[in-house]
Formats: C-alpha cells, sequence, structure tokens
C-alpha cells in the first residue's frame, strides 16, 4: 500500500498545479534515473552504433534534468525527486536481463536497444501528458521546455527503432552460425 507520506510535502493532492507539481517531481526522478542506467547501459554494450545513439542521448538527459528544475523553479518549489516506480522497474528488468544475457554481447546489445526503447516510451508519454497540463495552466514557458525534452525523447526512441531491426539481424546471423558449429 502507498503512503501518503510518499508525496511531495505529504499534502494531498486537490490542484492540477499540485497534480503537475507531483508529476513533474516524478518525472524529475525518472530522468536521474535513467540518467544512471544510461551510463551503465553504454558501458554494457558492445555495438558501436548502438553507442553512438546513447552517448549523446546522456547529454540530453542531462538537460532534460535541468529543464525539470527550471519548470519547479518557475513554479516556486524546490526540485524534489517523488520516486517513480515505473522507471525504477524499467531499470532493474534491463538490469536482470543484462545480467542474463552476459554470455552473449549480441544479446546484450540488443537487449539495451529494447529496454532503453521502453524508457524512451515511458518518457514520451510522460512529457505529453504534462505538456497538456501545462498549456491549460497557460504555462508557454514551461511548455518549451517539455516539448525540448519531448523533441529529444522522440528521436532518441526512432533511432533505437531502427537500430533494434539491424541488432535482431546480427542476433540471428550470430545464431545461425552457433548452430552451425554445433552440429
Amino acid at each position: 500500500m502507498v503512503q501518503l507520506t510518499e508525496r511531495p510535502a505529504s499534502k494531498k493532492i486537490t490542484t492540477l498545479q499540485q497534480q503537475f507539481i507531483y508529476e513533474v517531481s516524478r518525472m524529475y526522478d525518472a530522468e536521474n534515473r535513467f540518467l544512471e542506467a544510461q551510463q551503465m547501459m553504454w558501458e554494457c554494450c558492445q555495438n558501436n552504433q548502438l553507442k553512438s545513439v546513447i552517448e549523446p542521448h546522456i547529454q540530453e538527459t542531462e538537460q532534460h534534468v535541468d529543464n525539470l528544475e527550471e519548470i519547479l523553479s518557475i513554479l516556486g518549489e524546490q526540485p524534489q525527486r517523488v520516486t517513480c516506480d515505473v522507471a525504477a522497474g524499467l531499470i532493474s528488468e534491463c538490469q536482470k536481463f543484462s545480467l542474463l544475457g552476459a554470455s552473449n554481447p549480441k544479446i546484450v546489445d540488443l537487449g539495451v536497444a529494447i529496454w532503453h526503447t521502453k524508457i524512451e516510451q515511458l518518457e514520451i508519454v510522460s512529457y505529453r501528458f504534462l505538456i497538456k497540463i501545462a498549456e491549460q495552466m497557460q504555462q508557454a514557458q514551461i511548455v518549451q521546455l517539455l516539448e525540448q525534452n519531448l523533441r529529444q525523447e522522440e528521436q532518441t526512441a526512432q533511432k533505437l527503432e531502427q537500430m533494434i531491426t539491424t541488432l535482431l539481424q546480427d542476433c540471428k546471423q550470430a545464431d545461425t552460425k552457433t548452430t552451425a558449429k554445433s552440429r
């Protein structure tokens, strides 16, 4: 059961602005978690093309964290991380998969690309939702910051989805070679 004390300032959410601050604080937690996870993913993967997609997104994620801090500042709030259980769960699953596939670097690369894509999709949905609320609150500056984050998440997701096709082919070819050798 979730405790009320897990919410910022232990207050009930009764207004749109309070909900928005709560959701931004959850994204702030998620982006910080994803920043750490991306660094781990970059270190785990062997495919240089995949690394070249992840590496610049690490810097973009640092900017996303800064943008969320600025949004909270605009609203007169101190940045506060509210645990995003979905983000924590995605990262945990990615780590488990990386350990399970550790003996096959091609499988690890494919897994990293798939899990990173799942993370990007969570971020895309979250930013779209936050933009809708910010528009209703008539917060144009906040909308701009959120749209910047959203565009970068969408671009990264698209690059990762394209990479997955190549990584799948690499895994299939490796499986075919392994099967042929074992005969």
